[in-house]
């Protein structure tokens, strides 16, 4: 196969196999094409349910299935296991790290990266969770910490161990800090005996008035009363102002010493070099057209996370969440077998299905339509609705399996130390170290 070289079929390619690129590849299965997916993992990761490979409620290859596997059937499409270094648009060619690709056209399906809003004191020193390798690193550190914890003599010492701050009251913010007060409420005294429950602390920061900001006020009101009840302190309105890996500063005031900071205060576009400026948006997210042609680009689209759409009732642009990744990947298709067929492409119309989140057990709130759900009605539509969305029969088995073992113990999952993560340098320490 000639990466570099045009072939006789039209080339699309595909750079990324989250949810959009996946259901854009999807749609094409038909098309008389050739077309690559390409992505630097050779699978893709569930997002959505990452806070729980944090906090050992499931394992890595739960939340995770291979992109070969998803397309093994699919004839016209090929999987390109590389990392993508830049676009050359005027010569329809993309460098990797495993030479260059040509195309005919290009699609960015790049999803998105932690945003520390420039602040590298805050990269270095705190936790991301955007992909699996994360989450993981998160794991090993919070249980490194706590086994840290039932040794130390210190009490200063122990309890910035025991403090757990998660930065950021949307959906992953508030979804994990409630995974955690669960493991304090439930876990935390059966693995560490010498451990009260009440020695562990868990705050959420959030610099908006309120949590859950892009959902109803029901479902804001409902999980902050329930987060309060499960025990985590919540400061609204209020940012971190510094953090040098011990002592926290919120430009409140307050300070808390910890071991344990977890940004989930933002994203931002993840995009491969060689776009101009021009066509960059706030958030490093794409300017595109409604049929997610970026500016200035004929034959160049992004979806997803890496698309910047600007309609009247989405001044900042669609929310980076899956079902636009998903609605996107879906139109895009058809427009392009549309558009090789001389046909006339339909713009881009997102349909807003809805929006989920949980808060632990029995405990989730549900904005459906004008309809507002909280309680054990939603988690259970919460459930449903990421073990449907999971790639994979056994997938959805074992995490199934793994959430009603953990309903039914309060003692699910695996908190295994398998990869030592050093805060100190932010990596993985092997054996050898």
């Amino acid at each position: 196969m000639h990466l570099n070289e045009f072939t006789k079929h039209p080339r699309i390619v595909i750079i990324g196999g989250g949810f959009g690129g996946i259901q854009l590849a999807k749609t094409l299965k038909n098309l008389d094409a050739e077309i690559l997916l390409i992505d630097r993992h050779n699978y893709h990761t569930f997002q959505p349910l990452l806070y729980q490979v944090a906090t050992g409620s499931l394992q890595a290859e739960s939340v995770c299935f291979p992109l070969r596997k998803i397309f093994h059937r699919q004839k016209n499409l090929t999987v390109i296991y590389a990392n993508v270094k830049g676009v050359d648009a005027a010569n329809n060619t993309i460098s990797t790290s495993d030479g260059d690709v040509c195309y005919d056209y290009l699609v960015l399906a790049t999803g998105s990266n932690t945003n520390f809003f420039g602040n590298e004191q805050m990269e270095h020193y705190t936790m991301p969770m955007k992909n699996v390798t994360e989450a993981l690193n998160l794991r090993s550190q919070m249980l490194q910490n706590l086994e840290a914890a039932f040794l130390e003599q210190d009490p200063e010492k122990k309890q910035a161990m025991l403090n757990f701050v998660i930065v950021g009251g949307g959906p992953t913010g508030v979804e994990l800090s409630g995974a955690i007060a669960e493991f304090r409420n439930h876990i935390l005294e059966m693995d560490y005996p010498i451990h009260q429950k009440e020695m562990m602390r868990v705050v959420l920061i959030e610099g908006k008035k309120e949590l859950l900001a892009a959902m109803s006020e029901q479902a804001s009101v409902e999980a902050k009363t329930n987060l309060t009840k499960m025990g985590v302190e919540i400061s609204n309105d209020v940012h971190v102002k510094s953090y040098d890996g011990n002592l926290l500063t919120i430009d409140n005031g307050q300070t808390i010493y910890t071991k344990n900071v977890i940004w989930a205060a933002g994203v931002m576009g993840e995009l491969p070099g060689g776009f101009s400026p021009k066509v960059l948006t706030r958030g490093n997210r794409l300017q595109v057209d409604e049929f997610n042609r970026v500016a200035g680009l004929n034959n160049v689209f992004a979806i997803g996370d890496a698309a910047a759409q600007i309609t009247s009732q989405y001044p900042q642009g669609l929310p980076g969440v899956a079902p636009v990744a998903m609605q996107h990947g879906e139109r895009l298709g058809k427009n392009l077998i549309s558009l090789l067929k001389g046909e006339e492409m339909k713009p881009f119309v997102y349909k807003d299905k809805g929006a989920l989140a949980t808060i632990g057990r029995n405990k989730a709130v549900a904005d459906l339509g004008k309809l507002h759900l909280h309680g054990f009605i939603a988690w259970l539509i919460w459930i449903f609705v990421h073990l449907m969305s999971l790639v994979g029969f056994t997938n959805r088995l074992i995490v199934f399996l793994s959430w009603a073992t953990t309903y039914f113990t309060y003692n699910g999952g695996n908190r295994l130390i398998i990869r030592r993560f050093n805060a100190k340098e932010m990596k993985v320490e092997t054996d050898a170290d």
